[in-house]
């Protein structure tokens, strides 16, 4: 395929319509949606090789912020430059996003009907087999000989019993450094030409640093939000399974802004729609001002929202123009390495943390247990996995 000359002639609005598909038909995780890019971008339209793709997971698994999300963007951008590559974000995720504000009044809306909660708490042991399957998914990539299971259990301990959320880039750190500082092979850092578009990472440092000190200025509640938000979408590296365990502990351990139930459930729910998973970020902002007002709320939806996925936006639009050179560096491929590592124990953690939180009776762990089989076999869709489920709360 002559691939700039293909993607110059290439029809915006065609290209739109396969990223809606995309967006409606990408069920689960980072894993499964990077199949249906394959199967929609590369095998049926062409927009790029196979090769293109695969490199385009490895950049944007290595960058924070939703990985997924950034691989479509950056798809975006190769076909048609920035703007498209905007666009491309607003249809991938404003359905999602959608859906996960709406499901935020969940709570209140049985509530008012006086429908009882209880028929969601099976979610939470449902949302568990998600993650313990997630965990292991990632291990088996990520955990491949001595260093990274080192680098593994190291990340898995520490994060268990300090749960605050400057552990998390530190032990993110060291894990990369160790990685460079153990491997073996040469020359990983030399000169490329790269002409970074600076304007792209000014606005991120400016996010960054802004609303830290707007925060701490104004102590506003959608505010606090989306600096909250923001920082999770810049703290971690490999989408939307890495970055609950974070949330988790600040949302719900540290600021009781939700309780355990009502995180569970969401995160539950997020895997029977189609879309990112950082559209979970919708429903929790929604959640911690949920006693406020319905407009107050849904504007914490939007500050969740927006807050977790602009820096990934952000980061993608500043490295993808410089992809082509930065690659070829050894250093970062070799850094990626412990990275992933402690990355991939995040969600090992998780899986542990939340078994406990969701309560260790016969029949939660039944329904984790058959969640995971169920998901593992693929052989049922999760959205019937999830009716299932809401249906066994309902009866018993």
């Amino acid at each position: 395929m002559e691939d700039n000359a293909k993607n110059r002639t290439v029809q915006w609005s065609a290209f739109l319509k396969d990223v809606l598909i995309c967006s409606l038909g990408a069920f689960g995780g980072p894993e499964a949606h990077y199949g249906v890019f394959t199967d929609q971008m590369v095998i049926k339209k062409e927009y790029l090789t196979e090769e293109d793709i695969v490199e385009l997971m490895a950049l944007c698994a290595f960058l924070p912020g939703p990985s997924s999300t950034q691989t479509i963007i950056a798809i975006g951008h190769k076909v048609g430059g920035p703007i498209l590559a905007l666009l491309t974000m607003l249809v991938w995720a404003l359905p999602a996003l959608a859906i996960m504000t709406t499901l935020s009044f969940l709570y209140q809306f049985l509530d008012a009907q006086n429908i009882s909660a209880d028929i969601l708490r099976f979610i939470g042991p449902l949302a568990v087999g998600f993650i313990i399957l997630a965990a292991y998914k990632i291990g088996k990539k990520v955990v491949y000989d001595r260093m990274t299971v080192a680098l593994f259990l190291f990340g898995f301990i520490t994060t268990y019993f300090i749960r605050a959320a400057w552990i998390f880039p530190l032990v993110f750190l060291i894990g990369g450094l160790v990685s460079l500082y153990i491997t073996r092979e040469k020359d990983l850092w030399y000169k490329v030409e790269l002409n970074p578009p600076y304007k792209y990472l000014a606005l991120f440092l400016f996010f960054t640093i802004g609303s830290l000190l707007a925060a701490l200025i104004f102590q506003s509640e959608l505010i606090d939000i989306f600096e909250r938000f923001y920082r999770y979408g810049y703290l971690v590296v490999g989408g939307g399974q890495v970055v609950i365990p974070l949330m988790y502990s600040e949302l719900v351990d540290v600021n009781a802004l939700m309780t355990s139930e009502e995180f569970l459930t969401g995160y539950g729910l997020v895997q029977g729609i189609p879309g990112p998973m950082f559209s979970f970020s919708a429903y929790a902002g929604g959640l911690s001002v949920q006693n406020a007002t319905v407009f107050t709320q849904i504007l914490g939806a939007l500050a969740g929202g927006i807050g977790i996925f602009l820096p990934g936006v952000l980061l993608i639009f500043f490295v993808y123009p410089m992809w082509e050179n930065l690659k070829l560096i050894k250093g970062f491929r070799v850094a990626l390495k412990g990275v992933t590592a402690v990355a991939g124990r995040l969600i090992a953690v998780a899986a542990v943390i939340l078994t406990q939180q969701s309560g260790v009776t016969f029949i939660n762990l039944l329904v984790t247990l058959s969640t995971v089989v169920l998901l593992h076999t693929k052989k049922v869709p999760v959205p019937i996995i999830i009716g299932s489920v809401l249906l066994l709360g309902f009866f018993l």
